[in-house]
């Protein structure tokens, strides 16, 4: 078995399940790949008594990896992506983290999960990710034109809010009069979308959601549509430029540019392991159900 690591930051007492990683993975043969600015960054906080191949970018990636861990929270995985990409390799999360809707284990249940994954007890689930092009075009995000979560476009340098001309499938839906406009999958609808009111969306539904942030045309709602649609927004506003974020990463784009937005012509592929569901996490995060009466 091949697998590549990944994380962005050396959190608090890590270390230790960091080095239990490595040694459970190391029992049973696996070969190991560490991205470099990671393995550089723990390597320099604990003893590392093995050595370990690494790489840099998605040009060092091929299919031959059978699994990549990302290590971190939620925001680390979507860091993962963009290494990952459309390779189609399945990538499982280690919660070291806080909430951790994507990154599912528990840093103390690394072992049960590594025995689970070399013993083959697991899904591979794909979750759609969103594709964006804009008129001109931005040089910021023409690399990496994608978004598991979500995509926003939202004001910068000014209180004011900005205008979000919308249409769908080339037909008028509405202006929104807001402070931004997120675009989410059924991934990201339990992220940023869901804290402006967003619906929650089961993963295997085939929809994205619209979500207006703070609108002042207070009947605006989130609209769920089917995620074959393309979507056309046109923000205007007193300043010259607005913000787009692709998940974590953020451009400016110019006022009137026109930004296109459609289902990516790949998915991205999450392991379940056996014993694991969405709507068990989604109880477990969101504490539903959860009452001092009961």
């Amino acid at each position: 078995m091949k697998i590549g690591i990944y994380g962005q930051f050396y959190h608090k007492n890590s270390g230790e399940y960091i080095s239990y990683l490595l040694q459970n993975l190391q029992q049973y043969g696996v070969d190991i790949y560490i991205e470099k600015k990671y393995y550089d960054i723990f390597s320099a906080k604990i003893q590392v008594t093995e050595t370990y191949k690494t790489f840099e970018s998605y040009t060092d990636l091929d299919d031959s990896f059978d699994l990549f861990f990302s290590i971190g929270g939620d925001g680390t995985i979507l860091r993962t992506i963009t290494l990952v990409q459309d390779l189609n390799i399945p990538i499982i999360g280690i919660n070291t983290g806080r909430l951790g809707f994507l990154a599912t284990i528990q840093k103390e249940e690394i072992q049960e999960a590594i025995a689970k994954i070399v013993e083959k007890k697991y899904t591979i689930v794909e979750r759609s990710v969103l594709a964006v092009e804009t008129s001109p075009t931005n040089e910021d995000i023409v690399d990496m034109n994608f978004a598991l979560n979500e995509v926003t476009v939202a004001r910068k340098d000014t209180t004011s809010m900005i205008t979000v001309r919308t249409h769908l499938n080339d037909e008028y839906l509405t202006s929104y009069w807001a402070d931004g406009l997120i675009v989410a999958t059924p991934t990201g609808s339990t992220g940023y979308s869901l804290s402006c009111g967003g619906p929650v969306i089961t993963p295997n539904n085939n929809n994205f959601v619209l979500t207006p942030i703070a609108p002042h045309n207070l009947n605006a709602r989130p609209l769920v549509i089917p995620d074959h649609t393309t979507i056309r927004l046109e923000v205007s506003g007193r300043e010259d430029k607005h913000l787009i974020s692709l998940d974590s990463r953020i451009a400016t784009v110019n006022i009137n540019s026109i930004i296109t937005i459609k289902k990516a012509p790949f998915n991205v592929k999450l392991v379940e392991l056996e014993g694991q569901s969405f709507l068990k996490t989604l109880r477990k995060k969101l504490l539903w159900g959860e009452d001092k009466r009961n």
